[in-house]
This record gives structure tokens, C-alpha cells and sequence, in this order.
């Protein structure tokens, strides 16, 4: 049978609706602060429904009982969901227009193009650059995670096995890279606003996110084309913000994009989930 796919079915009053396989969601959107579509009826007919607190986790309503996983199919991908206590699937769905950009741009930058994913989660984006050709570095600093892009990987059986899984904090391995001398062509970094490395290195990102740009600046090879995705979900940092910061780093060379990442709503309308920045110098 095939995997059912994912679905945003409507947003409104800070809650989405989704049809995630056969399980019906409500989870907390922040920035939606219109009227829903749907009735108060589709909404009421929610299996489950997360309840955030006011440290940032929460707790899942179920209103019947759900298995620990199950797999959906989105981006092109099939995904293991597993329901967290912070309201996540496994898979942040804004992400997928950052994924096709990232097969199409590593076939057109050939086969074997080392990419490096950092603050990779689930390894979406990963598998993304690995279908493209690419010889991908996926990094995370919670092995859990690591081990959820493995499980997603393991069900896509078109990715092929360029993936070198890495639990590390980002700032550290990123300074061993240089080290060592290795170069990448495409970069991508989803930074959260705040988080702990493996070894519970504290990482805020309006002081560590400049310093890591630095580290990718070293980690780009300037004599190959090559690109750097930014994206986040953090308050204050706007499109104007992203692109600021990666101009002081990596000066004139190459052209910047942005966009608002979003999800589409069945109805027609655009859920926005955050930004998204590109530097590509080709």
C-alpha cells in the first residue's frame, strides 16, 4: 500500500491542522493569528493535539491511541514521524523547496560535490543532496536525531550511500574541518535559537551564529562554485538580518536570495514557518 502524504489542511487562531498518514494533527503556529477555513467541526475531529507549555515543551492529547511511529511520504521522500514532547514530527515540512534546490544544484555541480549539512535533524536535507550526486557530511550534535536520518534513509532506497552520519557540536567539528584542511562546495545550516552540543556546549545563536559563518567562510573552496543556505525560525532574524551577515562574511562574491519559507494549505493559502537565505556564486 503506498504511504499516504502529508498534508496542511488549515491554520488559524496560532494552531495548524494536519492529515499526517492516517492520524489528523493540531499543533501550535504562532504566526497564524487569522481565522481558520475549515469548520470548528474538521478541526474537532483531531486524533491528536499537542499542548505547548511555557518552557518551550508540552504535552500530546490523544483522543485515540497512536502507535510510537508510522511513515508519511513529503518532498518526495518517505519519513518516519515520531511524535515528540516538543510537539515535532521528525521532519520540518517549510524545508521542502530548500530540498529540491539542493538535488537540483548538486547535479549541476556534478557527481561526488562534498556538501556539509549542519544542524541536519532527521537528515531530509541530506538525503536531498546525497540523491543529487552529492558527497554529503550530515551533522547533528543528538545521536537520536543521527539515528532518525539513518531509519529515513533506510526507506529510501533511491538515496544512495553517500551520507557520513556524525554526532558532533557543530563549532568544534567545524574547527576540526579547517584543520584538516577539507572544503565543501554547498553548505546548508538550519541554527536553532538556542541548544547544547554532544557534550552539552551551550549554543545561543545571536552570539555563536556570526563566529560559526566564519567557520563555513574557511570551509567553502572559493576556486569551485558553490553555495550557502540559511535558514531560521528565530524571532528578530529577518531577511534583511541573514542577508547582512552573510555579506560581512563572505563579502561581494556570489548572488543573495531570500524567501519565506512556507507550507501550502490545502485551501490554496501559504502557511509561513521562516526565513530562508541563499548565497550562490556559480
Amino acid at each position: 500500500m503506498e504511504t499516504a502524504e502529508y498534508r496542511l489542511l488549515d491554520s488559524g487562531r496560532f494552531s495548524k491542522l494536519e492529515q499526517v498518514g492516517p492520524w489528523r494533527l493540531v499543533r501550535p503556529a504562532l504566526n497564524a493569528f487569522w481565522a481558520p477555513s475549515l469548520s470548528a467541526a474538521e478541526w474537532a475531529a483531531a486524533d491528536g493535539i499537542f499542548h505547548r507549555n511555557s518552557t518551550g515543551g508540552g504535552h500530546w492529547e490523544w483522543r485515540r491511541p497512536a502507535p510510537e511511529s508510522w511513515i508519511v511520504r513529503w518532498g518526495g521522500f518517505q519519513l518516519l514521524v515520531k511524535p515528540t514532547g516538543f510537539g515535532h514530527l521528525g521532519f520540518f515540512a517549510e524545508q521542502f523547496r530548500n530540498w529540491h534546490f539542493f538535488e537540483e544544484l548538486l547535479r549541476e555541480f556534478g557527481p561526488g560535490t562534498p556538501a556539509l549539512n549542519l544542524f541536519a535533524y532527521s537528515g531530509v536535507g541530506s538525503m536531498a543532496m546525497a540523491r543529487g550526486g552529492a558527497a554529503v557530511c550530515h551533522l547533528d550534535a543528538a545521536r537520536g536525531m543521527v539515528e532518525w536520518g539513518r531509519q529515513n534513509q533506510s526507506m529510501n532506497t533511491d538515496v544512495p550511500d553517500r551520507i557520513r552520519w556524525i554526532v558532533d557540536d557543530v563549532m568544534k567539528f567545524c574547527r576540526r574541518e579547517v584543520r584538516r584542511g577539507n572544503r565543501y562546495q554547498l553548505i546548508a545550516l538550519d541554527p536553532p535559537t538556542f541548544g547544547r552540543g554532544s557534550s552539552g556546549q551551550v549554543w545561543k545563536i545571536e552570539t555563536d551564529l556570526p563566529a560559526l559563518l566564519q567557520l563555513c567562510r574557511e570551509l567553502i573552496d572559493p576556486a569551485r562554485p558553490y553555495c550557502v543556505e540559511l535558514s531560521c525560525h528565530s524571532p528578530g532574524f529577518t531577511p534583511l538580518v541573514l542577508e547582512r551577515l552573510l555579506r560581512q562574511v563572505f563579502g561581494s562574491a556570489g548572488e543573495l536570495s531570500s524567501c519565506e519559507m512556507s507550507i501550502p494549505e490545502a485551501g490554496g493559502r501559504d502557511l509561513p514557518a521562516g526565513i530562508s537565505t541563499r548565497l550562490l556564486r556559480r
